[in-house]
């Protein structure tokens, strides 16, 4: 496929993502006004929702591999994978629950509010492999600029005084992502076809894929986050609520590779190797290229409008949004290799392991830096943790890319 026909099978996909991230920015423009504490306490909030949401991301994988690289029909496996959503869910429920019981401080104290909505969740991500399958980027993305729509639609009717301020936008949160669970998995059912009951050794037969999934994806998204609790530990709420602003501006330039990579997932997914990597390569250095050009104009009009936006409270956002921009522009080419490794080989391992890899140099360069440079030394240990990591990949892609590669362990498909 051709870097055209690429950008325009991403340009809705981009579309939907340009809206999702507005209105996550204004969401949390709201939200940091109520002061740096709140901000903090809701970045962690939403951290612990995002590892039960990456335990369980290999329901929706696993649903669209079969569909995209198998080429089975969806109606079934669709049905199996939404009633173990649930089910896990569930399970999850009573794991908040006890964490809440135990907590004695702010957001972990507030989990049970997470609690009455985890069985629904993970509605979202399990019926989208439907549409990732298919490569349909339309009804795919819908929940995702729906969801943060009705959070800042309820809370610009909520009053911003009072003395619990965090309260309202943690409830805000998990029931608009409830509401917008229940409406994908319905819209996910309608659109397919019921057929003959999916044997449940027909799930059981992904099972490794999908603990490989999740395992990948919550290493992952702890090589995101895990500076956001370093930085809390040793500096407090307030500073994690500055410092998670810098992390979430800096992760706009992952906002094109993002959306490149979904619209090119199921091509990914094909089963010609060369075609598979071939889009593969184009899409990663597509997004190393934009991502480089475009992160000097991010810095340039962050430094504009925070301070004025956010008031002198985020005044110290600047350096460690400078110091994070290098390692998350290298990391843009992260998402179309993944999509390899985990769509077309099978093998989503492979980018545990790179992530993996950096979670451990990330950790250990933080408790280094952070005791001694606060957010500043998160932010530079996370970018060159990255760089590390990001070369690793391109190394195991190349690796299993090349011609013949399939009959070697690395890159054989799982079926």
């Amino acid at each position: 496929m051709s870097l055209a026909g690429l950008a325009r099978g991403a340009s809705l996909n981009l579309l939907a993502r340009v809206a999702t991230v507005a209105l996550g920015l204004a969401l949390m423009v709201h939200v940091a006004r109520l002061g740096p504490a709140v901000q903090g306490a809701f970045a962690l909030f939403v951290t612990v929702e995002s590892v039960l949401l990456t335990l369980g991301s290999g329901f929706g994988l696993a649903l669209a591999r079969r569909i995209s690289h198998h080429q089975e029909a969806p109606g079934g496996g669709l049905r199996r994978w939404l009633l173990v959503s649930v089910g896990f869910g569930a399970v999850a429920a009573l794991v908040l629950l006890a964490m809440a019981a135990q907590a004695r401080s702010a957001p972990y104290d507030r989990l049970h509010l997470m609690a009455l909505a985890a069985p629904l969740l993970l509605l979202v991500s399990t019926a989208s492999g439907l549409w990732l399958g298919q490569g349909r980027m339309g009804p795919m993305n819908l929940p995702q600029v729906a969801a943060p729509a009705l959070v800042l639609g309820a809370l610009l009717l909520l009053p911003r005084q009072g003395e619990d301020l965090l309260g309202p936008v943690l409830a805000a949160w998990v029931a608009a992502k409830a509401l917008v669970g229940v409406g994908t998995a319905a819209a996910a059912l309608r659109a397919a076809p019921a057929q003959a009951p999916q044997p449940w050794r027909a799930v059981r037969r992904d099972a490794r894929f999908v603990l490989e999934i999740g395992v990948t994806n919550v290493v992952s998204l702890l090589n995101y986050r895990v500076t956001l609790f370093l930085v809390e530990r040793h500096e407090g709420l307030a500073a994690a609520g500055v410092y998670s602003v810098a992390v979430q501006v800096a992760e706009l330039l992952w906002l094109l590779s993002s959306a490149l990579t979904m619209s090119a997932y199921h091509r990914i997914g094909q089963p010609d190797t060369a075609g598979a990597a071939r889009t593969s390569r184009q899409a990663a250095r597509l997004n190393m290229a934009v991502a480089a050009v475009a992160a000097p104009l991010l810095w340039g009009g962050a430094a504009l409008a925070l301070p004025r936006v956010l008031g002198p409270a985020y005044a110290g956002v600047l350096p460690p949004l400078a110091a994070l921009l290098p390692g998350i522009a290298a990391y843009a080419a992260a998402s179309s290799l993944s999509a390899f490794f985990t769509n077309h080989l099978g093998r989503p391992h492979l980018s545990g392991l790179i992530a993996a890899l950096s979670l451990a140099l990330n950790t250990l360069g933080c408790l280094l830096a952070v005791p001694r440079w606060g957010a500043l030394g998160a932010a530079a240990s996370t970018s060159a943790a990255y760089l590390c990591a990001i070369g690793v990949a391109w190394l195991l892609f190349r690796q299993a890319a090349q011609p013949g590669a399939a009959g070697a362990g690395v890159a054989q498909p799982r079926q």
